[in-house]
């Protein structure tokens, strides 16, 4: 399992990213001090890292001291926002810089390209606020479970797997069937159907007239 370590001294905001990336199959632990953070780095390893800029104790700037060997992927999070301290962050080796307020679903979504980036996990997705594991075959829909059959739960990985480009009915159904398509089966409209609903994803996965289906994500 993927372990991220929230370190941010506001303790709401650490309580909602632990409790959405744990709905999204992510192990969290939070620490609210820098000097802790940099106590709990001297006994644990982690995948990743989600490091406030202005905290008690040690701030996240001196953390980067003691995270950088580690070639851990950090993500900061802060209410700084100017280009300069962008810059800073990212000269300081952090892989990523969000500004609060920022909404949960990016931050899910800068999560996820950070970890592939970094060849952390290939089995975690994100689309909008779904979230799928394929090692566990677990989807999650605004943190709660959304029940796939398998042939659906092949669809989906299919769709994610080739966001944004436009799969031929013949080639979903021979990926995720294993069979020749004969062209006089509904099963693949039937399936993407049932997929659309569960997951509400009316305006993203599309139908490509005469061809087959597009999922569209804007990143």
């Amino acid at each position: 399992m993927i372990r991220i370590l929230i370190v941010e001294d506001e303790i709401t905001i650490a309580r909602l990213i632990d409790l959405n990336l744990s709905a999204c199959g992510y192990e969290c632990t939070c620490e609210y001090d820098g000097l802790a953070a940099a106590d709990l780095l001297e006994q644990m390893s982690f995948d990743l890292i989600l490091l406030d800029i202005m905290l008690p104790g040690a701030d996240g700037f001196e953390l980067m001291d003691l995270i950088r060997p580690t070639k851990t992927p950090v993500i900061f999070l802060t209410a700084r926002g100017s280009v300069s301290d962008r810059v800073n962050g990212l000269r300081a080796g952090a892989d990523d810089y969000l500004v609060k307020p920022f909404d949960i679903v990016e931050l899910i979504a800068r999560v996820e390209s950070v970890l592939r980036r970094t060849g952390k996990t290939g089995d975690r997705y994100t689309v909008g606020d779904v979230c799928i594991d394929a090692r566990a075959m677990r989807v999650t829909r605004g943190g709660e479970p959304i029940l796939l059959t398998p042939k659906e739960f092949d669809l989906l990985l299919l769709f994610v797997q080739n966001r944004n480009i436009a799969l031929f009915r013949e080639t979903i159904y021979e990926r995720v069937w294993g069979t020749e398509f004969t062209g006089d089966s509904r099963t693949v409209d039937l399936h993407v159907q049932r997929l659309r609903r569960k997951l509400g994803w009316q305006g993203k996965l599309l139908t490509i007239y005469k061809t087959g289906y597009r999922l569209e994500v804007t990143d």
